[in-house]
């Protein structure tokens, strides 16, 4: 079979981010197929999405949806508008099967694909579209098959976890690669799957399920040689938390150091205290941004939120990471449960004792389905049955309101460049696309410390 994957995602705001479930895909699937994989950001067009389908003519359209939203109070961006057009054009340029999946498709499955009317869906990691393969190539009906969902289904059971390969193609230099190359040099690389913290928002645990599921370090270690052979000048490690197995992650980072990776790369960090030296071994090892999510400095609503960590652990791991010289970043998310005016300040005052760091301040907290902060709006009432959280749904606890955050937000942020609220929006696209045509690459958050 003929397989086309195509990366939805657009969103270029902080930065274009590189499509790599689409590689780990692409992985899995059997030698005897042709796949080849179309990134929208690469043709910049659905014209140039349409000639490519009509000239490769696949047997089977996997489209991969990364967002539904930008999870922005303030200046709130949908997607499936933009999804439909892909799915059109793609009915009209073949009559392939359609089949969608990806992170935003496995959080609202049934939604989605009613709205976008597409043949099939794939629910949780990618790799699953296998068995579908399997069973359209022996023309076998894939109703029941785990993790495949079609219009008709009444339920959407989540599978378990993929058990299968989880390594990345063999890194080969194309069109889908060289955009990126040109468009800042930064690619990027998965560790481990899985989440075993229970933030109340968050939507990891659902996707790739709690347990941990490593990969090995030497095998992380020639990807990233791989990558910076064909040109990458920096990584971004895309685990949901770098440091979620301490172990492991050290054992990472000595692997690269051992392999000779001369490029930089930064990770995602839960705050927790680290063992003494921890990232002075990271940076050994070209570790070069430690962003924290971090999402308030209130003990009250550290708990609320199901937190792992205080805010004394929080200042503490902050100070370690700079004293190994290392960019850090924190990122806050308020407005949840447990939030008040005094925990906010809590919050703001704290951050003026942060040394050397940005901040990004997300004001509001999306409701996703399936997630803690879903049953506890129910079982409160903040949410009604039948309530379409497709459309953006932000929890409102009654004790502030997001306007209050935002003017409180906006007045602590003002003339301080590293107080960045939300991802900072198109014009700080704009000025990174800028540094990126002159030569920089990484996340370049580092040039607003203060």
């Amino acid at each position: 079979m003929k397989i086309l994957l195509i990366s939805a995602n657009t969103l270029r705001a902080p930065y274009p981010v590189y499509p790599i479930g689409l590689d780990h895909v692409a992985a899995s699937i059997h030698g005897r197929h042709q796949v080849r994989i179309e990134d929208l950001n690469v043709l910049d067009s659905l014209d140039g999405l349409a000639q490519s389908i009509r000239r490769f003519d696949p047997d089977l359209i996997g489209i991969s949806l990364r967002n539904i939203d930008n999870t922005d109070t303030t200046d709130p961006v949908g997607f499936i508008g933009g999804y439909r057009a892909v799915v059109s054009t793609a009915r009209q340029a073949s009559t392939a099967p359609v089949v969608l999946g990806g992170s935003g498709f496995t959080l609202f499955p049934r939604r989605v694909l009613a709205e976008l009317n597409a043949d099939f869906g794939i629910v949780g990691e990618g790799e699953r579209v296998n068995r579908l393969i399997d069973a359209l190539e022996a023309g076998q009906d894939p109703a029941g098959l785990p993790g495949v969902i079609m219009p008709d289904a009444h339920e959407v059971p989540f599978p378990e976890p993929w058990t299968g390969t989880r390594k990345p193609r063999p890194v080969q230099l194309s069109a889908h690669h060289r955009w990126y190359l040109k468009h800042g040099a930064m690619l990027n690389l998965q560790t481990k799957r899985g989440c075993p913290f229970r933030c109340i928002y968050c939507t990891y645990p659902l996707i790739e399920g709690r347990k941990l599921r490593l990969v090995a370090p030497a095998e992380a270690a020639e990807t990233a040689l791989a990558l910076e052979a064909e040109g990458a000048r920096y990584l971004y490690i895309t685990d949901s938390s770098f440091n979620a197995d301490v172990d492991h992650s050290l054992e990472v980072a000595r692997a690269f150091r051992r392999a000779g990776l001369t490029i930089p790369w930064g990770a995602f960090f839960t705050p927790l205290p680290m063992p003494d030296g921890y990232f002075d071994t990271l940076a050994g090892a070209g570790l070069k941004h430690v962003e924290f999510g971090t999402d308030s400095l209130s003990d009250t609503v550290l708990r609320a939120y199901g937190k792992p960590f205080t805010v004394k652990q929080v200042l503490a791991v902050h100070e370690a990471a700079l004293a190994a010289g290392r960019h850090v970043a924190h990122y806050f998310l308020l407005g949840g449960p447990g939030e008040t005016r005094q925990t906010l300040d809590e919050t703001l005052n704290h951050i003026d004792t942060l040394r050397k760091t940005v901040l990004f301040l997300f004001c509001g907290m999306r409701v996703y389905p399936h997630t803690a902060l879903f049953h506890q709006c129910a079982d409160d009432g903040h949410i009604e049955a039948g309530t379409d959280l497709l459309e953006p749904v932000f929890y409102h606890g009654g004790k502030i309101d997001d306007d209050a955050i935002q003017r409180r937000v906006a007045e602590k942020a003002a003339g301080r460049a590293n107080w960045v609220v939300g991802a900072g929006g198109q014009e700080t696209a704009a000025t990174i696309d800028r540094m990126y045509e002159k030569g920089f690459s990484g996340p370049l958050w580092e040039y607003l410390i203060r």
